[in-house]
């Protein structure tokens, strides 16, 4: 299979959450992928979601329900472990769609609301850091 070729940032569509042209960092440090989520409340066995940002025109006001999700551990950079809640929705890259796992994350004091770790880009993706928007870029043509 022949990997595409990611640069450092980028902008990507999520379908099944009514985002598109969102900011994303490639992050091959970090091991799972994040998005910021404004509030999240889990009601009788539901996650209410609301992927709001106040630096991110696109991202939606609109409650977003996930009958199915689960908790996963994440440790930051500085070592500090999280219990966080992960889903599993569709990414669109190069004009394919992926299955993803995003961890939910308050990033307001993030530059980027969406960051995609390893776990997502093995096998599918090299990084090239000297590069940017290959994938946003590439759909504009």
């Amino acid at each position: 299979m022949v990997k595409q070729l990611l640069g450092r940032v980028d902008k990507i569509d999520f379908p099944s959450l009514d985002l598109s042209d969102i900011d994303v960092k490639i992050d091959t440090g970090a091991y799972t992928s994040a998005i910021h989520c404004s509030r999240i409340n889990e009601i009788e066995g539901k996650l209410h979601c609301v992927f709001e940002h106040k630096g991110h025109p696109n991202f939606k006001t609109k409650e977003i329900i996930f009958n199915q999700y689960t908790y996963t551990d994440v440790k930051s950079s500085n070592g500090i472990k999280e219990n966080r809640y992960k889903i599993k929705t569709d990414v669109i890259f190069f004009g394919k769609t992926y299955k993803i796992n995003l961890t939910l994350s308050t990033r307001d004091d993030m530059k980027f609301p969406v960051l995609i770790g390893r776990q997502f880009l093995k096998k599918k993706f090299l990084v090239d850091v000297d590069l940017e928007n290959q994938s946003f870029n590439a759909s504009q043509q």
